[in-house]
């Protein structure tokens, strides 16, 4: 067992048993300590920020193989760009550092005030500058129902849905950190019943309940990366928000895809959770039949059980509204079967890419019933057919100006969870 995710395995800060970020957590992102600050690397410990800059300069924390700082940086591009080794060099570091037997830190109250910064403080910014951003189309529930919803029973699932994992490429330039408000677009739609589209707010602005991976290495033009390496590929894991206007989304996606309908923004959570925090959570994905391509094919359990929970805050701050409950493991394709097709043609991945496996639904549940399975509004309310009640007698069919929508996922362990934090975001009316 990697000792890094040992459940004995306690630091020398009380840590809640029902919080995001354990020791066996640790996960990594950028923050200010205080506003006007410049931005460094750190990691999560309940609720502090160990500043990662500090322990590089004292030379408590060394990234082998790299020459000049990689944590006093205002981004994680260097450390995803050192390599699977130099990663659990770092981590396993840390986890030592932190231990409630280990001295270093814990006995020494100068260094300690240096290291530690209160989270509710500290001002979290995106872990990196995002090159490029994939999202896919990995869960066959939400596929088989969305294109129920727009194309018909007959119609829903593409025939090639079960040999290759479907992708765009999304918009880099407009992924913004959890926290940022998500300003209501206009676009281009048509109305129902209507025989001209119009252009305007969108009216069916909806979520999507996601998780995302940052690319470490990456592959060189030209040169695929085989599934049996893919692993090797992924820096870290965060919650992704897609933010979706529906109406522009149906008009303009045939035959090419989403454009103006997704272009707009996708939030993503600041804390990246690394792959050795998620390794006890490994599990089995869905069956695959017919058998993938050779390319495609893996070995063992490729998915991970974490549970994910978005909810609405609506409008004027009434009461939360829990509207979907689901699994990570329910996406048919694994991130490994993702990598490994979207660089199959030879496209080269780099350091901070961002992959999505789109929006995760399990099965469709019964309708009107809270939390949901389906992990946006367009499934839960049958595109608005069926809008959900909340408790101040209000509807939504989708989303209003004014309403906040917070994403969750965390992993259940032996007295301990490992947490993603928080994906959040409130609707701004339309400029």
């Amino acid at each position: 067992m990697d000792p890094t995710v040992d459940p004995a395995l306690r630091s020398f800060l009380d840590i809640a048993p029902d919080g995001d970020f354990p020791i066996q957590n640790l996960p990594y992102g950028v923050f200010r300590p205080q506003p006007g600050d410049a931005p460094r690397v750190g990691a999560a410990l309940g609720d502090w920020i160990v500043d990662l800059a500090v322990l590089e300069e004292r030379g408590l924390l060394q990234v082998p193989d790299v020459a000049g700082p990689v944590l006093a940086r205002p981004t994680l591009g260097p450390l995803m760009a050192a390599g699977p080794a130099a990663w659990r060099a770092v981590r396993t570091q840390l986890s030592r550092l932190l231990r409630h037997d280990e001295p270093t830190l814990r006995d020494d109250v100068a260094l300690r005030d240096q290291v530690f910064v209160w989270a509710a403080d500290a001002e979290l910014l995106l872990p990196c500058a995002i090159g490029d951003y994939t999202d896919f189309y990995a869960s066959r529930h939400h596929a088989e129902h969305v294109g129920r919803i727009f194309r018909g029973a007959q119609a829903a699932l593409p025939p090639q849905y079960p040999h290759l994992p479907i992708g765009y490429h999304g918009r880099a330039s407009s992924v913004v950190v959890s926290g940022t408000p998500i300003r209501r677009p206009r676009g281009q739609y048509r109305p129902a019943g209507a025989d001209a589209p119009v252009f305007g707010p969108t009216r069916e602005l909806d979520y999507e309940l996601e998780v995302g991976w940052f690319i470490g290495r990456g592959n060189a033009l030209g040169e695929p990366v085989a599934v049996a390496r893919a692993p090797h590929q992924i820096f870290g894991f965060v919650l992704v928000n897609d933010w979706s206007a529906r109406d522009v989304q149906q008009w303009e996606y045939v035959p090419l895809g989403p454009f103006l309908g997704k272009n707009f923004a996708t939030s993503v959570s600041p804390w990246v959770v690394t792959p050795a925090a998620l390794e006890p959570f490994r599990c089995p994905g869905p069956a695959q039949e017919p058998e993938p391509l050779p390319y495609l094919r893996t070995k063992g359990p490729q998915a991970y059980d974490v549970r994910l929970e978005a909810e609405l805050v609506p409008a004027g701050g009434g009461v939360p509204v829990l509207l979907t409950r689901t699994n990570l493991r329910e996406l048919y394709w694994s991130p490994v079967q993702m990598i490994a097709h979207h660089t199959a043609g030879g496209c080269n991945l780099r350091p901070g890419d961002l992959l999505a496996g789109g929006t995760v639904s399990g099965p469709p549940g019964p309708p009107g019933v809270l939390p949901s399975p389906c992990g946006c509004l367009l499934e839960i309310t049958e595109r608005g057919a069926l809008p959900v009640a909340l408790p101040d007698g209000t509807t939504r069919a989708f989303l209003a100006d004014g309403d906040t929508v917070i994403l969750r996922g965390y992993c259940e362990g032996p007295d301990y969870r490992i947490g993603f934090g928080e994906c959040r975001g409130t609707v701004l009316a339309a400029s």
